[in-house]
């Protein structure tokens, strides 16, 4: 079953069913695996890193739903794997008896939906029926994955979603109690800017409330204000730290976007249809970009102290910060390399007692 794009997203059911997988994060203390339950996501993110890692290597698989350009038409198509109940509590116990010095610590033995795609993401199809079917199979899905890895392990959970449809699972999120995080990307609380560098995915302010309802509802949060873009000021990190403050998060994540220069082409032509300029200058010099993103992360850092949460605030400087020709550049080469290191070093916070 493929829905050809000319008739909305290409959508398509996989063959290979849904498993949980180690995943190779560096320096962001999020999780040990993941659980994707698609290929491809609606929310057509135009900073989106996917497509220049998991989408280039499996190509000729996406293009043989009928997909012309995987890269190009990121957000115009959606595979969906099937749910096969052995092989995923095969991978669940794999994961389970990991010794855990074969793990990065700073995952905390974390599973997380998802890492290349949104488990919560709205699924369009044509035919009322057929998408009926498929969001009824992504909702099975997503609901029995978590009740296994709740009662058939004791590995944590972290969800990360830019969708209220969330909120749908709190009754299951609250099962968890310490063992499970839920966050939600928050970039910026402009929605002008939000459309123009997130076309598809709900306004900042409706993830915020989710965040709010869940931590309500004594569920544990997280946020990634991620990523931060160029047009955002020093104002508007205050402004949105003081609203994620509301929402008790366990951790703030914050990194700088950080765009190949032809994708950023892409979003100064989106910004200009809907009336707003573009800061085009961090991704047209390496320079440039490395002091801008130097200086967001220190504004983030002053923020937070401000506002009150800066011991929850996880900065992700990219490795090419600690390029040695950038270290030179500081003022204090030493307190700066110092600073990287703390800052990729460190363990996320989580709930209770370390696992």
């Amino acid at each position: 079953m493929t829905t050809p794009s000319k008739d909305g997203p290409t959508t398509g059911l996989l063959d290979t069913p849904v498993t949980i997988e180690q995943n190779n994060f560096v320096f962001k203390s999020l999780s040990n695996w993941a659980l994707n339950y698609f290929i491809g996501c609606l929310h057509a993110c135009r900073f989106c890193y996917v497509t220049d890692t998991s989408i280039r290597k499996i190509a000729k698989l996406i293009q043989s739903f009928g997909v012309e350009d995987p890269v190009q038409d990121w957000g115009e198509y959606l595979l969906i794997r099937p749910w096969d109940r052995q092989k995923f509590l095969t991978s669940l116990r794999k994961a389970e008896e990991t010794p855990p010095d074969q793990l990065k610590p700073d995952g905390n033995r974390a599973v997380m939906l998802c890492t290349t795609t949104d488990a919560y993401q709205v699924i369009r199809h044509p035919d009322r029926e057929t998408r009926k079917m498929l969001q009824e199979h992504a909702r099975y899905m997503r609901r029995e994955s978590l009740r296994w890895i709740r009662d058939e392990s004791s590995l944590r959970v972290r969800v990360l979603t830019r969708s209220p449809l969330a909120q749908e699972d709190f009754d299951l999120f609250q099962s968890f109690g310490e063992r499970l995080l839920l966050g939600t990307s928050l970039p910026t609380l402009d929605p002008v800017l939000a459309r123009v560098y997130e076309p598809h995915v709900p306004s900042p302010q409706k993830r915020l409330k989710l965040l709010i309802d869940a931590r309500e509802a004594g569920i544990h949060t997280f946020v990634a204000v991620a990523p931060v873009f160029p047009e955002c000021d020093y104002e508007g990190l205050v402004k949105l730290f003081t609203e994620i403050k509301r929402a008790a998060p366990v951790t703030i994540f914050m990194e700088p976007v950080n765009l190949r220069l032809d994708i950023a082409r892409r979003i100064e032509e989106e910004a200009a249809k809907r009336g707003r300029q573009i800061d085009m200058t961090p991704y047209t010099d390496r320079e440039v970009w490395v002091d801008y993103a130097v200086r967001k992360l220190r504004e983030a850092e002053t923020a937070a102290a401000e506002v009150g949460v800066s011991d929850r605030l996880h900065l992700w400087p990219d490795k090419a910060l600690g390029a040695k020709e950038v270290v030179k550049r500081q003022p204090d080469p030493e307190a700066y390399l110092a600073w990287l290191q703390r800052c990729w070093s460190r363990i996320s916070e989580w709930p209770g007692k370390p696992a």
